[in-house]
């Protein structure tokens, strides 16, 4: 994001009673990250402070994608409400293996 100006919209973060960190930061931003056609840029987590269980974020050149344990894909990003959606779904529904 150097040269670029990123305003906050959205950032919170919980500790839960079992220790697992549920953390959201989203910034809008001036023209997209490439490889990114929205303007957009953001990190959601969902572990602990040692593990990774649920991360969705975008980086210039790798663009969206998210990681559910150990696995990272492609993320098909439409909208923001769509992206909670979906990060909420699957904090939801994370299982330990």
């Amino acid at each position: 994001m150097v040269g670029m100006s990123a305003r906050p919209i959205a950032r919170a973060k919980e500790i839960r009673d079992d220790g697992c960190i549920v953390e959201i930061v989203v910034w809008e931003l001036d023209s997209p990250l490439p490889p990114c056609l929205h303007c957009y840029k953001y990190r959601l987590f969902f572990g602990t402070s040692g593990e990774c269980r649920v991360r969705y974020d975008n980086e210039r050149g790798k663009g969206d994608h998210r990681h559910i344990g150990g696995h990272e894909e492609d993320y098909a990003f439409s909208t923001i409400d769509a992206l909670l959606a979906d990060f909420e779904r699957d904090v939801s529904n994370w299982r330990e293996p």
